[in-house]
C-alpha cells in the first residue's frame, strides 16, 4: 500500500538522536551513527519527530510501505521491557554539535598559539548555520560573518582577515535546502539586534545563493541589516567587495 511514512536523509543526519524520544512507537533508532527507520510497520506517518531534527533530515513521503501495526508497536515495547533495553537518551542539551559555546579567542592571549602555529580568532560554537540557536546570547549586538563552506579552505588569511570581532556561521547554498537556512537566519535577525552581516562567498555562480538566503531572511524577519559582500576567487584572492573590484577600492 502507498501511505505517508517518515524519510530520513542520511547525508543530513548527524546522529544526534534528538528525534528518537519523540517517536513514541520506537520506529526510529540511532544505528551506526545515523538515525534509521527500523521498521515501516512501526511508523504511523504522523511526523511527531519532524520538528525535533536540528538538521532538517526528517521529512514525510508517500511511498509503498507496510501499514502501521499497533500490535507490532506493543510487541516491540514489550520485548524492550523484557530484555531491559534502555531507551535512547540524547546528550544533555541536545546534539553535541549544536551546544552553544563561547570561547575566548586564542589570539586574545599574549603569545597564544594553536598547534599549527597560528592563533585562532573563532569565539563561537557551533558554526553551522543549521545548528545555531536563534536565541543564544552570542547574537546580541553582533556582527555576523556568513561564509560559504569553501571560503576558509580557499582563502589563506581567512581567520586573520574576516573572523576577528564577528560571529561566524557557515552554509552551502548548493548542498543544502535554502529555505531552512533562510528560516534559521530569519529567526536570528528577528530575535536579536544584529549590527551587520558580512557575506563571504566564492566566485562560482551557485554561491550567490548565500545572498538570497540573507535577503529572504530579512524579508521574513521584517528587519533590515547592513550587508557587505566579499567575493573570493578559486585562487583564494579577494575579487570584489560590495561589487567593487579590489583594485578599485
Amino acid at each position: 500500500m502507498v501511505r505517508k511514512i517518515v524519510k530520513i536523509d542520511s547525508d543530513k543526519c548527524d546522529g544526534c538522536g534528538v528525534c528518537v524520544p519523540s517517536c513514541a512507537e520506537g520506529a526510529i533508532q540511532v544505528i551506526d551513527g545515523k538515525a534509521r527507520l527500523v521498521a515501516d510497520n512501526l511508523c504511523d506517518g504522523l511526523g511527531n519527530c519532524l520538528g525535533e531534527c536540528p538538521r532538517g533530515a526528517i521529512t514525510i513521503e508517500d511511498r509503498s510501505a507496510h501499514g502501521f501495526d499497533e500490535r507490532a508497536v506493543e510487541a516491540r515495547k514489550s520485548q524492550a521491557a523484557q530484555t531491559g533495553e534502555k531507551p535512547f537518551t540524547p546528550p544533555a542539551g541536545g546534539c553535541p554539535g549544536s551546544m552553544f559555546a563561547k570561547m575566548a579567542p586564542a589570539g586574545d592571549a599574549p603569545g597564544a598559539k594553536s598547534a599549527g602555529g597560528g592563533a585562532s580568532k573563532l569565539d563561537n560554537w557551533p558554526v553551522q548555520l543549521s545548528l545555531v540557536d536563534e536565541r543564544a546570547a552570542m547574537w546580541k549586538d553582533s556582527n555576523i560573518l556568513l561564509a560559504a563552506h569553501c571560503t576558509p579552505v580557499a582563502m589563506g588569511d581567512f581567520q586573520q582577515r574576516l573572523v576577528g570581532g564577528r560571529i561566524v556561521v557557515i552554509a552551502c547554498p548548493k548542498l543544502w535546502d535554502n529555505k531552512p537556512l533562510s528560516d534559521k537566519l530569519a529567526g536570528v535577525i528577528s530575535n536579536n539586534d544584529i549590527k551587520s552581516i558580512t557575506i563571504a562567498r566564492m566566485e562560482v555562480p551557485c554561491c550567490g545563493g548565500l545572498q538570497q538566503i540573507v535577503y529572504s531572511a530579512m524579508e521574513k524577519a521584517g528587519k533590515s541589516v547592513p550587508i557587505n559582500v566579499m567575493v573570493i576567487g578559486i585562487d583564494g584572492k579577494v575579487q570584489s567587495v560590495n561589487g567593487l573590484a579590489v583594485g578599485d577600492i
